[in-house]
């Protein structure tokens, strides 16, 4: 029997454990026994808590509110796009996407760009660098200033040596994003088409009526594979809710409830194989063919887990603010309050380079994986019913040859 201790310490904060990590639409159907939800206090003597006002003390959290306000605004936009479905292209796409009208199109759709909407942060903050550096080099030159403050000028040359590494920077950046976007999309091209032909070996090698279920079962294991694939590498999925269609209730609690979706599937299939009545040479070669998903697997995860080196984004970064920053300052002497309008036009330029090479980075969001995966589960359905039209026609050829044939083996005249 637990006692409780003499010198207690003041419980600084609760901790809830409940059992909520299954969606509920499940639990109709298979409610759990007795369901609890356990309370814990966690009691600390050294580290207490900080409380919301010790937050808000400072004089310069108001401020500093203000100014995130659209930092996060673009931020959220981001990542609103980054949830959006994408389709894969048909012939009116395409047709559509090399209009001629495609230059008007996209100047009119700039205000609903997130690439664009992004860039309103950092271009606001260094084209008003270049509005305070020219409102005071005006009030110098005006002698509005002491003779103690120095127009703040200098010359070209520094921009005309470092402007190559720049532009190398921002080109060696967004082509090694196009690369790992290029890997990924090679990636699920071999996913989707690893699946189907499983499946249609699974179709055809898989003939025994006492293994009818089990076909059947190793099929939904087989097209639910890409989409916990999916679920696995696109961050804010909902695989309860993608798997539900393709999987019996009971194999999506187990599926759910792994730490690996993709691999808790992967053992599925091949648990299923093993129980099939097959020869053991057509078994190995069903098993072999499992390989694919294990590279698909790997490959995901290591652009997942690995980005461009860090080092390289934020040199490109850093050059990038002290490029712009020093601006307004090395074309004073050129353009005057001109320096207003072309800082803004090379903040917009530059840094939308470098934002389009951030978001390509990460491939998974920019793939239409949602319509790949609907592709295998309608390529499925329609080799399952083209395997009795096929069988029946087959069939059916069969008899006629046997009935044009003598009874010695030869073709009638």
């Amino acid at each position: 029997m637990l006692t409780q201790p003499t010198n207690c310490i003041k419980p600084t904060s609760n901790i809830l454990f409940s059992f909520n990590s299954i969606p509920q639409s499940f639990f109709k159907l298979h409610p759990p026994l007795n369901p609890r939800t356990l309370s814990f206090k966690l009691h600390c003597s050294q580290y207490p808590n900080p409380t919301p006002s010790s937050f808000s003390s400072s004089p310069f959290q108001p401020l500093i509110s203000i100014l995130r306000i659209i930092p996060d605004w673009a931020d959220e936009i981001k990542e609103r796009g980054f949830r959006q479905d994408r389709t894969l292209y048909d012939h009116e796409k395409w047709v559509h996407h090399r209009s001629s009208y495609r230059h008007l199109r996209h100047f009119l759709t700039s205000l609903s760009s997130r690439v664009i909407l992004s860039l309103i942060p950092p271009v606001i903050a260094f084209t008003l660098v270049a509005v305070v550096i020219a409102s005071y080099n005006t009030a110098v030159a005006l002698e509005w200033l002491p003779e103690v403050f120095p127009m703040l000028r200098s010359s070209t040359l520094p921009y005309q040596l470092t402007a190559p590494a720049l532009a190398l920077l921002l080109v060696f950046r967004t082509e090694a994003s196009y690369s790992r976007f290029e890997e990924g999309r090679k990636a699920w091209t071999k996913v989707i088409a690893g699946t189907n032909d499983f499946a249609r070996q699974i179709i055809s090698g898989v003939e025994n009526s006492g293994d009818a279920e089990l076909k059947k079962a190793l099929l939904e294991y087989v097209v639910a594979f890409p989409v916990a694939l999916k679920c696995h590498v696109i961050y804010g999925s909902n695989m309860g809710r993608d798997l539900q269609n393709l999987l019996e209730v009971d194999d999506l609690l187990v599926v759910l409830s792994s730490k690996h979706g993709p691999g808790c599937i992967i053992e599925f299939i091949s648990q299923n194989i093993r129980m099939l009545k097959l020869e053991e040479s057509r078994r190995n070669m069903l098993e072999s063919n499992m390989s694919c998903f294990h590279e698909g697997i790997g490959v995901c995860e290591n652009l997942i887990g690995t980005p461009i080196p860090l080092s390289y984004t934020r040199l490109t970064s850093r050059f990038l603010v002290l490029w712009h920053l020093t601006l307004p300052i090395i074309l004073w002497d050129d353009c005057h309050w001109i320096v207003v309008p072309a800082t803004f036009i090379s903040a917009a330029s530059l840094f939308c380079i470098e934002e389009v090479g951030v978001l390509i980075e990460e491939p998974f969001p920019m793939l239409a994986l949602d319509d790949l995966c609907r592709s295998v589960q309608e390529n499925v359905q329609e080799a399952l019913s083209r395997e009795k039209l096929i069988q029946a026609r087959l069939t059916a050829k069969g008899r006629i040859q046997k009935q044009q044939l003598c009874p010695n083996g030869q073709p009638k005249s």
